[in-house]
C-alpha cells in the first residue's frame, strides 16, 4: 500500500478584519466588563412577549439554565441595551429661563449604551429574483437598521468568500457594498432533477414501447410472418438502445449534480468560518445575516456542518437566516415529493416487467438521492443553523425588511448571563443548554449548547476532534496506551518557503473495532488530528482527519493489518513551533500522543538553506506517470518514506537518510555537505561530500547513508551541514538503534 499517494495543502482562511471610517471599539469601562472566568459559559438571552416585543424588566430570579439537564446557578447577570439615547429635542430649553428660577434638566433616557454593535451581512449565491429581494432588504437594514456606533462588513459566497466591504459604521458604504454584493453573478448551480425525472418519463414510455414490440413479435411469429415479427424486434432492439443512453445521460447528470452540491457546500460551510473565527475577539454579541436560498448538505458537508454551529457558538455570534427565494411555489419538501413519486412509478412500471433494478441502480440508491434533496430544503439547514445559535429562520414571504426589523430588535435588547457548569470532565463531548422562564407567555432565544473544551484559537473545532483535543488535554505525554509515531518536518519547495510535512501512523491491530449485532459488519471510529503551536504557546494552526470505517466481517482481519497513514502539508511563516500529533481511538477511549520541534527557516536567498533531515525506512519505485507529480520525498524514480521514531535495528546494516538543499541565488559553486554522528553531545564520526548541482527548480535533493558496523546500541543524533565556503546551514535528527 502506497503512502504518499495524494497530497492536502491545508490552509487556514480568514478574512482582513479592518474598521473603516470609524474606529475599533473602544475599550470598555469597568462596569461594562463582564468578568468571565475561563471555565465559565456565556450566553445572551433574548426574551420576547407573544407579541413580539423585548422583555427588558427580568431579573436572575425569572431564569433557569439547565445544562445536559442539571440546574445551573447563574454567576452574573445583566440587561445589555445597544439603544443609543436619543437627541434632546430641546437644547435651549433654558435659554430663555428668569434669574433665580432653576435650570430643567432634559427628559429622562434609557441606560447608556454600552458596547458597539457588529455585524456581517453574507451574501450566499443567489438567483436574480433572490438578489433583488435581498438588496432591499439589506439596503433598509443600512437605512434603519444601523444604530449610530454600530459597525457592519458586508460579504459574498460564491467558491470562495469576498469581503465587499470590512465592516465599518458608514451606512453608505454599507449601502453601496450591499449594491455591488447584489448585482455581482455568482456561479449558478441548477439542479437536473427535472431532466432526470424526464428521462426516466421517456425509458417508461420506452419500456411499453418494447413490450407492445415483443408481444407483436410473438403475435407475427405464431402466425408466420417474417416481415412482421423483423420489424416488432427491430423496433424493440431502438427501445432499449435509446433507454441505455438515457439511463447513462441520467447518471451523468445525478454524478454531476452531487459534485456540484459537495463544492458549493463546502464553499459556503468555509465562507461562514471564515467571517465567524475573527469576531470572537470581540466584546458582546455579534450577529449574522445570512441571505441564501438554501444549504446543500450532502453527506460530505454534513459531517463539517456542526463546526459551524460550534464556533459561533464559541464566538457568541448569532446567526440570523434569510431565505431570498422569498415565498416559494415549491418547497424542497414537495420537489422530495415529486421526486419519491417518480421512483415509485419506475419501480412499479419496472416489476411489471419483472426487472429489479431501478432505472440509475438500485431503488436504495433513489432513495438516498431523496434524502439528500430534503437536506436541501431551506428549513433544514438555515433553520437548524439559525435555532443552534440563538437566532431564527426568515422564510415564506416576500417582506424580508419586516423580518430584518425583527433582527435589528434582538441585537439592541438581550440579557447576558454566566455559570460555571457543574460538570467538570472537559471530555470534549457536546452538552445542551435549555434557559426556562418562570413566565409561561414568553418566549427564549439562545443557543443550543457548547462543546466542552479548551480554545483551539481562532480555529474552528469540528466534532470529531473535540474528544481527541479534550482526551490530550487530560493525558500525560508518556501514557501512550497504544504505539503511535509522528513528526513534523520542514521541506521548503519553490514557491512554498513554509511548507510544512505533519505525518503519522500507526497499525490498525493497535485500534479498537466493534462487531454489529448481527454479526455481519464491523467498524472503527478513529480520528488523527495536528496542533501546531508558536512559541507562546499559541495554536496557530490545526490538522485532521476523521476515519469513521466500517467493513463486512469477513474483511476485519485483513483490515487489521493494514498500516494507517495520515499526511498533510501545510504553510507555516518562519519560525519555532510545538506540533501535537494526536490519534483518538473514539470507541475505546483512548488516546496516544507524539509532540514534535520545528523551526521553519526565515528565506535569505544569499545564503544556503536545508530542509529538516529525515531518517529513511524504506523506498519504493515509481512509475513512469507517477513520477511526473512532484512531491517532497520522491528522489528519482523513488519515494522514500521516512521513520517517524521507531527504533532501528543494527541487523539493518546501513542508516540512509533524505533531505532537500539550496543553494544561494546565482551561485554556480557547488555545496558542500557535512554530516556528524553524536551521542551524549560528542562527536563519534564524521563524513563529507560534494553536493550536485541543482535542478531547474533551485533545489538539491540528496540522499545517503552510513555503515552500522560500529555503532552500539543506544541513541544518537545526525547533525548536517551545507556550506557554500562563506555561510551555512544546520538540521539535526535524533536515531534510536537496537540490537
Amino acid at each position: 500500500m502506497k503512502v504518499f499517494v495524494t497530497l492536502l495543502a491545508i490552509a487556514v482562511t480568514s478574512f482582513p478584519f479592518r474598521f473603516v471610517n470609524g474606529q475599533e471599539p473602544s475599550p470598555q469601562k469597568a462596569d461594562d466588563v463582564l468578568r468571565v472566568r475561563t471555565n465559565e459559559v456565556r450566553l445572551d438571552v433574548v426574551v420576547k412577549d407573544k407579541k413580539g416585543h423585548a422583555v427588558k424588566d427580568l431579573t436572575p430570579a425569572d431564569f433557569e439554565v439547565l445544562e445536559d439537564g442539571v440546574s445551573q446557578q447563574i454567576q452574573s447577570f445583566r440587561f445589555v441595551n445597544r439603544e443609543a439615547p436619543p437627541a434632546d429635542s430641546n437644547p435651549n430649553r433654558n435659554a430663555d429661563r428668569k434669574a433665580g428660577e432653576p435650570e430643567t434638566s432634559p427628559p429622562l433616557t434609557p441606560p447608556r449604551r454600552t458596547t458597539p454593535g457588529v455585524t456581517a451581512l453574507v451574501f450566499d449565491r443567489l438567483s436574480p429574483e433572490a438578489r433583488s429581494l435581498a438588496r432591499k432588504a439589506g439596503t433598509s437594514y443600512a437605512l434603519e437598521g444601523m444604530a449610530a456606533g454600530d459597525f457592519t462588513g458586508v460579504f459574498r459566497i460564491d467558491q470562495s468568500l469576498n469581503t465587499v466591504q470590512p465592516f465599518t459604521d458608514n451606512s453608505d458604504l454599507v449601502k453601496a457594498a450591499i449594491e455591488r454584493a447584489t448585482t455581482a453573478t455568482p456561479s449558478t448551480y441548477v439542479s437536473g432533477a427535472q431532466k432526470v425525472r424526464d428521462l426516466a418519463d421517456q425509458n417508461i414510455a420506452l419500456d411499453q414501447t418494447a413490450t407492445s414490440s415483443a408481444s407483436a413479435a410473438q403475435s407475427a411469429g405464431a402466425a408466420r410472418d417474417s416481415a412482421g415479427a423483423s420489424a416488432a424486434g427491430q423496433a424493440s432492439g431502438q427501445a432499449a438502445a435509446q433507454q441505455e443512453l438515457n439511463q447513462m445521460q441520467s447518471s451523468m447528470l445525478e454524478q454531476f449534480e452531487a459534485l456540484e452540491r459537495d463544492q458549493q457546500g463546502f464553499a459556503t460551510i468555509n465562507g461562514l468560518l471564515a467571517v465567524i473565527n475573527p469576531m470572537r475577539n470581540l466584546p458582546g454579541r455579534k450577529t449574522i445575516i445570512f441571505f441564501s436560498e438554501g444549504v446543500a448538505l450532502p453527506p460530505s458537508v454534513q459531517m463539517k456542518f456542526p463546526a459551524v454551529i460550534s464556533a459561533a457558538n464559541r464566538a457568541n455570534v448569532a446567526i440570523y437566516t434569510i431565505d431570498s427565494a422569498g415565498l416559494r411555489t415549491e418547497g424542497g419538501q414537495e420537489q422530495a415529493a415529486r421526486e419519491l413519486n417518480s421512483i415509485a412509478s419506475q419501480r412499479m412500471a419496472q416489476q411489471g416487467r419483472g426487472n429489479d433494478r431501478g432505472v440509475n441502480g438500485p431503488y436504495t440508491k433513489s432513495l438516498e438521492r431523496n434524502e439528500d434533496l430534503l437536506q436541501f430544503d431551506p428549513r433544514s439547514g438555515l433553520g437548524q443553523l439559525a435555532d443552534q445559535t440563538g437566532g431564527f429562520l426568515i422564510h415564506d414571504t416576500n417582506d424580508l425588511t419586516n423580518g430584518l426589523r425583527r433582527i435589528s430588535d434582538d441585537m439592541h435588547g438581550y440579557y447576558m448571563l454566566t455559570y460555571i457548569p457543574k460538570n467538570e470532565d472537559y471530555d470534549g463531548r457536546f452538552r445542551r443548554i435549555n434557559v426556562k422562564l418562570n413566565h409561561s407567555n414568553l418566549d427564549v432565544q439562545t443557543r443550543k449548547g457548547y462543546y466542552a473544551i479548551e480554545s483551539a484559537g481562532q480555529l474552528p473545532i469540528l466534532d470529531y476532534e473535540a474528544p481527541a483535543i479534550a482526551a490530550a488535554r487530560n493525558a500525560r505525554a508518556d501514557s501512550n496506551p497504544f504505539p503511535f509515531h509522528a513528526a513534523a518536518l520542514s521541506y521548503p519547495a519553490a514557491n512554498q518557503p513554509g511548507l510544512t510535512l505533519l505525518i503519522a501512523e500507526a497499525p490498525m491491530s493497535v485500534f479498537n473495532f466493534a462487531t454489529a449485532a448481527d454479526k455481519k459488519t464491523y467498524s472503527a471510529d478513529i480520528s488523527i488530528l495536528a496542533l501546531v503551536k508558536d512559541g507562546s504557546g499559541q495554536i496557530v494552526q490545526k490538522v485532521s482527519k476523521h476515519y469513521p470505517l466500517t467493513g463486512t466481517i469477513d474483511s476485519l482481519e485483513s483490515a487489521r493489518k493494514e498500516q494507517l497513514v495520515f499526511y498533510r502539508e501545510t504553510q507555516l511563516p518562519a519560525g519555532n513551533y510545538t506540533v501535537e500529533l494526536i490519534a483518538h481511538d473514539e470507541l475505546a477511549r483512548k488516546t496516544s500522543i507524539q509532540t514534535s520541534s520545528i523551526n521553519v527557516a526565515a528565506v535569505d536567498e544569499t545564503k544556503p538553506r536545508l530542509s529538516s533531515v529525515a531518517v529513511l525506512k524504506r523506498a519504493e519505485r515509481l512509475t513512469p506517470e507517477e513520477q511526473k507529480h512532484d512531491q517532497p520525498f520522491h528522489f528519482g524514480e523513488l519515494l522514500v518514506y521516512p521513520d517517524l521514531g521507531e527504533p532501528i535495528s543494527k541487523k539493518a546494516g546501513q542508516l540512509a537518510f533524505f533531505l532537500t538543499a539550496w543553494p544561494p541565488k546565482a551561485s554556480t559553486a557547488n555545496l558542500n555537505l557535512t554530516f556528524v554522528i553524536l551521542q551524549n553531545g560528542h562527536g563519534i564520526g564524521k563524513s563529507s561530500a560534494q553536493l550536485p548541482a541543482p535542478d531547474a527548480e533551485g533545489r538539491i535533493k540528496y540522499a545517503s547513508s552510513f555503515p552500522l558496523n560500529d555503532f552500539q546500541p543506544g541513541t544518537y543524533e545526525l547533525q548536517v551541514i551545507v556550506s557554500d565556503g562563506r555561510n551555512s546551514a544546520t538540521r539535526s535528527t535524533g536515531f534510536t538503534l537496537t540490537p
